[in-house]
């Protein structure tokens, strides 16, 4: 028989939302939701970015996405350049004020993480790390819905 875990969702969700609410707090002298910071995480990593795929990655409506790049780009954090390819789409770019912080938002993921992690060994993250690859790759699996083979980005993306 399986070993079963206890409420693992409820356990995946506190754990997310509590590194995210940390996050927030650490850079909250810039201003951006932890939405907006998934969205220009994923940009600097990724490069230009359509609102489709931004609104996928987010898991939000196009619309609701379009909202979100406005205040971003009246902040300054990104602007919109026609698609190269297709003239009725439009990209979503880094600014250069976006690239100046992403190194300081990387440090500050990566001490998170390392607080997050505390106590547990290489082997113990290393572990973690494997079984948490494979809840996403089973629940792929299962998932007629699916709409990309992506794992999640949240805070890698800025990593």
């Amino acid at each position: 028989m399986n070993y079963r875990i206890e409420k693992l969702g409820p356990l995946l969700q506190d754990a997310t939302r509590r590194i995210w609410t940390r996050f927030e707090q650490r850079t909250a002298s810039h201003g951006l939701s932890a939405a907006q910071w998934r969205l220009l995480g994923h940009v600097l990593r990724e490069g230009p970015s359509t609102q489709t795929a931004l609104a996928t990655l987010l898991e939000v409506e196009p619309i609701s996405v379009s909202r979100l790049i406005d205040r971003m780009e009246q902040g300054g954090w990104l602007h919109r350049e026609p698609h190269p390819d297709d003239r009725r789409a439009r990209i979503v770019v880094a600014s250069d004020k976006a690239r100046r912080i992403g190194p300081e938002a990387k440090e500050i993921v990566a001490a998170l993480y390392d607080e997050a992690l505390a106590g547990l060994s290489d082997d113990d993250r290393r572990v973690l790390q494997a079984a948490l690859v494979k809840i996403i790759e089973n629940l792929k699996a299962t998932d007629p819905t699916r709409v990309s083979d992506a794992l999640p980005e949240n805070l890698e993306t800025l990593t």
